[in-house]
């Protein structure tokens, strides 16, 4: 498979008319007289994550056989409660979306409000991938891929770069949180088609440094064992197509703490009245961990989410 922004373009044109622009709002206490920092909300997508943008791009190109078998997405909720939002825009029917037996009710919820049905398989991310792939071969189901290696899926998450360039083309560097790096790859790629000098920072949790660690050891991470997270849309391996391709295009990775997302959460919604999930906020801990590292004047912080369980949430917010 191979990725452009070609794709990225091809993307934008599909799902223009179907999704909103999220906003690009500047933020109120993270910058000083020397920079600017900017909150592209991907939480304001109505399915509160950036994830919509790659699903419906990837089901918009289906054939009708296709649709008519069925869609199936395997997700720790994000893709899952995506992939459901767009069956019902386009009208599939048939939607199976399977989960890890950690996925949060608030994201289970979100999924079956848009009318897929919810199947639980395995302990973690990478336990419910290796069962529900053979569910959905067994089921001869149309895979709707979260981020491995389908382009469809990257070119849809790539369009969020185009807004923020359009948003404020003063824009020099964009912060981005790595899962598989289906979203990173997507912008990156973007981003740097439109603006070659723009830096692109990718950041990931110390629990599960998956990316990070395949660069370090030459070795693709399809999956990655990690210690308990807050962060549950970032854990699980790396998908091929962002492994080989990230590498040439993402300026710098970094990996933030536990401690300092959990703080990254609770300063958004106690300070910027911004309600994130922690792996989205990861773009936030990575400002306060590292700023001189990641430098520039005026920088995008992509938070990609806001589906986190409301218990999670009030423990973060009594602790931090």
């Amino acid at each position: 498979m191979t990725f452009s922004y070609e794709h990225v373009l091809q993307a934008y044109d599909r799902i223009k008319n179907h999704l909103q622009k999220t906003p690009l709002e500047e933020s109120f206490y993270l910058g000083d007289l020397n920079r600017k920092y900017f909150f592209k909300l991907e939480s304001f997508q109505r399915a509160k994550s950036f994830k919509i943008r790659g699903a419906l791009n990837k089901m918009m190109t289906l054939t009708d056989e296709e649709k008519s078998r069925g869609v199936a997405a395997i997700s720790s909720g994000n893709h899952g409660s995506a992939v459901s939002y767009a069956a019902s825009i386009l009208g599939i029917d048939h939607v199976k979306v399977i989960v890890p037996e950690t996925t949060p009710q608030s994201k289970i919820d979100k999924i079956n409000y848009f009318g897929a049905e919810v199947m639980k398989l395995g302990k973690d991310f990478d336990e419910a991938h290796m069962l529900g792939m053979k569910y959905i071969h067994k089921h001869d189901l149309t895979y709707i891929d979260a981020y491995y290696s389908d382009p469809e899926i990257y070119g849809g998450q790539g369009t969020i770069a185009i807004e923020i360039l359009e948003q404020n083309h003063d824009i020099d560097t964009i912060v981005v949180p790595v899962g598989g790096g289906g979203l990173i790859t997507g912008i990156a790629v973007a981003a740097k088609s439109i603006k070659p000098s723009i830096r692109i920072i990718g950041v990931q949790t110390e629990a599960c440094p998956a990316m990070i660690k395949s660069y370090e050891d030459h070795t693709l991470y399809e999956q990655y064992p990690s210690e308990d997270s807050l962060c549950d849309a970032l854990i699980g391996g790396v998908g091929k197509l962002s492994y080989e391709m990230a590498k040439h295009y993402v300026d710098d990775f970094i990996a933030v703490s536990e401690h300092s997302i959990g703080q990254a959460v609770s300063f958004l919604a106690k300070e910027e009245k911004y309600i994130i999930e922690a792996g989205g906020a990861t773009a936030v801990a990575a400002i306060k961990e590292h700023r001189e590292r990641i430098g520039g004047q005026n920088i995008a912080l992509v938070l990609s989410g806001g589906n986190i369980d409301g218990d999670v949430l009030l423990n973060i917010l009594s602790k931090y």
